[in-house]
């Protein structure tokens, strides 16, 4: 495996693949890596004989008062665990080289609609920072494809928008939401958990498939849904942000007409921000 910090650097090394016409899939991550972040990785080298994978705290997605600085940090751990799986180049930038005019004035990229809801309306201006980082990534990038996560929805639906109205020429793959046996999402911010918190976090999840399960009964009153749903985490010591059922390809409101559905829901436990989705087609 080779760790590439500069640009320049990695523009050579695509270069040598492109010439030998390898194709390229690529994984953006912000380290701390978990089994999740491994198999983007283990579905990227199916996809591509060449796998990248980046490493960056993006500070344009952390709003004033979150956890840019005490982000976990974990770069020699993830560069075993990378070496080990087999990656041919981690991508490993610093802030200087991402936004080397400082974060105030540069250009950004906006997805408007998708980005002032849900976790958007609760983080103004997340989903631009990471729209923006996403955006230079591939243009530095350049892959054939790049793989997210499923757990992060709104992100993945954010990031193909912009792929599709910039005209970018990569591939967007969403990958399943990998969990702990007891049905927690994998994220790296489960670290915050204290024990006790880690006990209670699955019921977020459970939470999303009892409104699926009712959903596939016959329950058709999506907001009363969400009520009930917010209460159920209120009652259990979460500080919820929301519960949503929305249209599965642009989260607006649904229609009892709508065959793909997805529920999501955002909530605090302690200092720790949880977020989790299950997709429902009819």
């Amino acid at each position: 495996m080779k760790t590439i910090t500069s640009i320049a650097e990695f523009r050579k090394q695509l270069a040598d693949w492109r010439q030998s016409g390898d194709r390229v899939a690529f994984v953006p991550t912000m380290g701390n890596l978990h089994i999740g972040h491994l198999q983007l990785l283990t579905q990227a080298r199916r996809l591509a004989r060449r796998t990248v994978v980046s490493i960056f705290v993006n500070p344009l997605q952390f709003g004033p008062s979150e956890d840019y600085q005490s982000y976990p940090r974990s770069l020699e751990a993830d560069s075993v665990q990378l070496a080990a799986e087999g990656l041919d180049v981690l991508f490993v930038p610093k802030v200087g080289e991402m936004y080397p005019d400082g974060t105030e004035s540069m250009t950004r990229v906006e997805v408007p609609d998708l980005s002032n809801i849900l976790c958007g309306r609760s983080r103004p201006g997340h989903f631009t920072g990471v729209a923006t980082v996403v955006t230079k990534l591939l243009n530095i990038v350049q892959p054939d494809v790049a793989l997210f996560g499923e757990k992060d929805y709104q992100q993945l639906l954010v990031i193909r928008r912009a792929v599709a109205d910039l005209c970018l020429p990569v591939e967007i793959v969403g990958v399943p939401t990998v969990r702990e046996a007891d049905g927690l999402a994998m994220s790296s911010r489960n670290v915050y958990l204290s024990d006790a918190e880690r006990a209670r976090a699955p019921l977020l999840y459970q939470t999303l498939l009892e409104v699926v399960e009712r959903l596939q009964q016959g329950a058709d009153d999506f907001v009363a849904l969400e009520a009930e749903a917010v209460n159920r985490l209120l009652e259990s010591g979460f500080r919820p942000d929301y519960v949503s059922v929305c249209r599965a390809h642009d989260l607006t409101a649904p229609t009892l007409q709508d065959s793909a559905l997805i529920v999501l829901g955002a909530a605090w436990l302690g200092k720790t921000r949880l977020i989790d989705n299950v997709a429902l087609h009819y």
